[in-house]
């Protein structure tokens, strides 16, 4: 359909585009910088505000509340954060859940606990959350978790009424801290061998169809969850979990990340890269581009201070430069 066509209302295209959540944060950002922004020119400032949003840059070191407030926010920032780190899954590292949440940390400041912990269980399974996870299964999982977490949230509590005999019919609307309430409730009041039976597949499509006609937040296309359920006659939520985040038609909706085969490829980042690197080993006070690389590694050692003594020993000798993307992600 043309941009400038007639079929589509002032309204629902301003809905759709959040056209008026980002004007209102632009001129939210401008009172509250004004001193910085308008020596520049206002109209230049909304024109590189908007490029940036475009460009997907506008998520670095903002709040939790505005990277998770719109479905271009949310993509925006997996991608940027598989940019800034995709080294760490080419060095093969595995990271735990406070190292994860430190890197995270560092493009947002705020960025909860509570997500990443959930990401754990999609990767880990249960509650096996101090285990040692690689990058590509971790982001593939964070995809699913922070991109769909509302709908997911409303999916566990239909599953476990299910679980528990109850109707599911009720309005859903999960709370925050509703995920923990609801995961503590399933190990608590069901016993071990229902959790691993699960519920029957059928009846659980049936009921996420349903919810999906009632709801005004994303969820996968009803086809991914359906092609998912209909391959067993049981399915358990963190078996549902597992595999929405290995299927690849969640990966082509959200278009946030490459396919697994080209997760760690990434040409256009490996140039800017090295013309970092570059520039650090000629620059003034630097005597060679190996005193660089040290001192990058050194940057990342600092911001995930928990890593065991084997991998900080193997970390301290290694010359494969896995910390210079991530402090290129600024350029």
């Amino acid at each position: 359909m043309s941009r400038l066509s007639t079929a589509v209302p002032a309204e629902r295209y301003l809905a759709d585009s959040q056209v008026l959540f980002y004007l209102t944060d632009a001129v939210t950002q401008l009172l509250e910088h004004k001193e910085e922004y308008t020596q520049f020119g206002l109209i230049r400032y909304f024109a590189e505000y908007f490029s940036s949003v475009k460009n997907s840059n506008h998520v670095l070191f903002r709040e939790f509340n505005y990277i998770r407030a719109t479905e271009h926010n949310r993509a925006s920032f997996i991608r940027v954060f598989w940019r800034c780190f995709r080294q760490i899954g080419k060095s093969g590292d595995l990271l735990s859940v406070p190292e994860y949440r430190s890197l995270l940390q560092l493009l947002c400041p705020d960025f909860p606990l509570e997500v990443v912990q959930s990401t754990a269980r999609i990767v880990l399974t249960d509650d096996a959350t101090d285990c040692l996870m690689s990058f590509s299964d971790f982001i593939y999982a964070f995809q699913l978790q922070f991109y769909y977490q509302e709908f997911l949230d409303s999916v566990l509590e239909i599953y476990l009424d299910l679980l528990a005999g109850k109707s599911p019919n009720t309005v859903i609307v999960p709370t925050s801290s509703s995920i923990e309430q609801l995961l503590s409730a399933k190990v608590e009041d069901n016993d071990k061998e229902e959790q691993q039976t699960g519920v029957d597949s059928s009846t659980l499509s049936q009921c996420v169809d349903a919810l999906c006609d009632r709801i005004n937040y994303s969820h996968p296309s009803r086809s991914c969850v359906r092609d998912i359920l209909e391959q067993t006659d049981r399915v358990t939520y963190s078996g549902l979990l597992v595999s929405l985040a290995e299927h690849e038609s969640i990966n082509q909706t959200i278009g946030a990340l490459p396919s697994r085969a080209e997760l760690l490829i990434d040409p256009e980042m490996d140039q800017e890269l090295d013309k970092l690197i570059a520039q650090i080993s000629v620059s003034p006070g630097s005597n060679s581009s190996g005193s660089a690389v040290g001192g990058l590694k050194e940057v990342q050692r600092r911001a995930s201070p928990r890593r065991n003594i084997h991998h900080r020993r193997r970390m301290e000798v290694e010359s494969d430069g896995s910390t210079e993307e991530t402090d290129s992600s600024e350029n």
